[in-house]
């Protein structure tokens, strides 16, 4: 099995998973064993999924500010441990190909192939909640009509989104490219970094 038609799986599992609570606060339950990969492709769309839920909700246009806020907050953290998983993943991948020797041509990819899954991961939930739109029974034909076109695009995109991640990994595996992968280092999240974090310490 490839790894994206695996990735997919997993993520589509996921947001079944999360749809049995439809709770932003339900508990996470990881089926996979720690430190494989597909444990890390779970909690990856794991996150994925409650943020999105997070993201609906702090949108809410009667939100009282202080709710508004806490939400914010949690986004905020919410991403961070995205960010932090993306770099576990690209970790497992910087081992998985660390035998691999890049050919003097090899040349470095516009993105590594963690944040590529990254974008797999939140094209499944688009995919899930645009189909979601489709069948409303008490939606207006022009919105199901709409929706149903909007659909058809993410679905040719996960296509080739699910070909490019393949065609980058087996690139990798044959050394025609090979992984440099940086750390995000988000300084609005850093006290040491933020001006408005260390000015508060003082």
């Amino acid at each position: 099995m490839m790894i994206s038609e695996k990735a997919s799986r997993i993520f589509e599992q996921v947001i079944e998973n999360y749809h049995i609570f439809d709770s932003i606060d339900c508990p996470f339950q990881n089926p996979y064993p720690d430190h494989t990969l597909e444990y890390l492709l779970y909690r990856k769309c794991w996150i994925d999924t409650m943020q999105w839920h997070m993201e609906d909700e702090v949108r809410d246009p009667d939100i009282e500010p202080i709710v508004g806020l806490e939400w914010k907050r949690r986004i905020d953290e919410s991403n961070q441990l995205r960010t932090d998983t993306v770099e576990v993943i690209d970790s497992y991948f910087l081992r998985y190909f660390s035998h691999v020797s890049p050919r003097k041509d090899a040349r470095i990819n516009t993105e590594s192939p963690a944040w590529a899954l990254d974008r797999l991961s939140i094209l499944c939930l688009k995919i899930y909640h645009m189909r979601q739109e489709t069948e409303k029974r008490d939606a207006l034909p022009t919105h199901v009509a709409s929706c149903m076109e909007k659909l058809m695009t993410l679905l040719r995109q996960h296509e080739d989104l699910c070909r490019s991640i393949d065609e980058l990994l087996e690139d990798i595996r044959t050394g025609r490219k090979y992984m440099k992968v940086y750390k995000q280092m988000k300084m609005y999240n850093d006290a040491a970094l933020n001006p408005v974090l260390y000015a508060a310490r003082k």
